[in-house]
């Protein structure tokens, strides 16, 4: 079995209904598997297979009934590796003790000694000495169980924003690493605290923002609804700045930064480094890069060019899918182009994408483009290059919890690996000319709106270990 890596959300609330409804509004950070752990005299868990919504409310008070427990801790999962056939079994919370109960597409774990919720990736064999396969959020509960948690956060580097609930304490502990590369929330609701991976659940479920979590931190949250803070780790951040760029929901905040003027300002970046305004059409592959899209056609003076081509039926991610036929399923049966928008006879299309990993959405845009007619595309990216091999000649890609790990294939480098591909290669690969903004624009964008590039991590770019430089 490969290491388990995700990037995911997660809730920690009062009430089941709250629980539930924090992680609908995170199901763009997941949609593979569900889970929620409620806890009271007993720790129980109950998780399933697919959206939030697969799973009733409705039943889920049958299962878990309010009365019986204090707080709920709850996950969206999207692994990038891990079991095909045990989905529910990988899936959050995970535990230590309980009896479980396998219903197939749905388990019950009864009277769990742990649980824990984690968004994130911790390198296991670095950690921890070597590498038996097992989860890292497992192995992250097992350390936990076993040491004081101001240890833990001090002894673990790796990216996560985590919640444990422990039978042995009557608080909820929840953890930010000091790079704080994964995003989180402290939120008041109804005179109580809660936590979110990202603030556009609070907006979306009537809680007020307190604060991000601080980096280097545990909170302890308390059944009465207090907290208290305790800061072990001095903060050094090295924020992900593809959650700005393609992960987060579009009106989150992050680190006080909104992610929809992230977008826009990258829009604009790309209209300085690539002006092809003999465009006819400017267009967007969704329903991501539509921000970026129209300010580039705004940055250029061409507003009348903008104009969507594309339509999905679902608003899931191909990119989240468990496997190369799951994303290639995801896009063939859900990107399309709207009927009868605009005659593509011999038009030339300017075509925006977040970004270019293996390549396989914009291929299928090109082909429903060239299928209608169009004369050329070309493909803009407002992300650099992601797999790159380094100047050091080390291969790029993510360790931090984001579907690209540096064994993967991507498009810009050689099917071998071997080398990086050139402009020519890639736009070869790719059927059309194709573009990616570079490392310092999208370092010019950030630093415009106060985030410092030393404050990013950009590994899978081409630049340094955020934990070794």
């Amino acid at each position: 079995m490969k290491q388990l890596r995700h990037n995911c959300g997660l809730a920690v609330t009062h009430t089941l209904h709250d629980a539930y409804s924090f992680i609908k509004s995170l199901q763009h950070r997941g949609r593979e598997a569900c889970g929620i752990a409620a806890i009271g005299s007993t720790i129980d868990v109950v998780k399933w297979a697919g959206n939030v919504s697969k799973v009733d409310l409705v039943d889920l008070y049958k299962l878990l009934p309010s009365q019986n427990y204090h707080m709920f801790l709850a996950h969206v999962r999207y692994a990038t590796h891990g079991r095909e056939d045990k989905v529910v079994e990988d899936a959050h919370p995970h535990v230590i003790g309980g009896k479980i109960i396998n219903n197939g597409d749905h388990i019950i774990i009864k009277d769990c000694d742990a649980v824990i919720v984690h968004n994130g990736q911790v390198d296991v064999k670095e950690v921890f000495g070597f590498d038996d396969g097992e989860c890292d959020t497992k192995k992250i509960l097992a350390e936990y169980w076993n040491h004081e948690s101001h240890d833990l956060i001090k002894k673990i580097p790796g990216s996560y924003t985590l919640a444990i609930a422990d039978k042995r304490r009557k608080e909820i502990i929840v953890m930010r690493d000091k790079f704080a590369l994964k995003p989180g929330v402290l939120g008041l609701k109804d005179g109580k605290y809660c936590i979110a991976s990202e603030d556009i659940a609070l907006k979306e479920n009537g809680a007020g923002f307190i604060e991000e979590l601080r980096p280097g931190s545990i909170y302890y949250l308390s059944y009465d609804g207090g907290y208290r803070r305790r800061d072990v780790a001095l903060p050094t951040p090295k924020h992900c700045f593809f959650e700005w760029n393609y992960i987060a929901e579009l009106n989150s905040v992050l680190n006080g930064v909104g992610v929809r003027r992230v977008r826009e300002e990258l829009g604009k970046e790309m209209a300085k480094e690539f002006p092809l305004k003999e465009a006819d059409i400017i267009t967007f592959l969704p329903r991501c890069p539509e921000v970026a899209a129209r300010a580039y056609a705004r940055a250029l003076k061409v507003e009348s060019k903008f104009i969507p081509l594309f339509y999905k039926l679902r608003g899931e991610r191909s990119f989240q899918g468990t496997n190369k036929a799951d994303r290639s399923n995801s896009i063939r049966s859900n990107l399309h182009l709207i009927p009868d928008k605009n005659s593509l006879n011999g038009k030339t299309i300017v075509l925006i994408d977040d970004s270019t990993i293996r390549g396989n959405n914009c291929k299928r845009a090109r082909e429903l483009l060239m299928k209608a007619g169009a004369k050329k595309i070309y493909l803009l990216n407002y992300t650099p290059r992601i797999g790159i091999i380094g100047s050091d000649k080390i291969k790029r890609g993510c360790l931090f919890g984001v579907d690209m790990p540096p064994s993967d294939e991507f498009v810009v480098r050689t099917n071998d690996s071997k080398r990086n591909r050139t402009d020519k290669e890639i736009s070869q690969e790719l059927g059309m000319q194709t573009f990616f903004l570079s490392p310092e624009g999208l370092f010019k964008v950030f630093e415009r709106l106060g985030i410092p590039r030393k404050n990013l991590c950009s590994f899978c770019i081409g630049g340094s270990h955020p934990f070794k430089d």
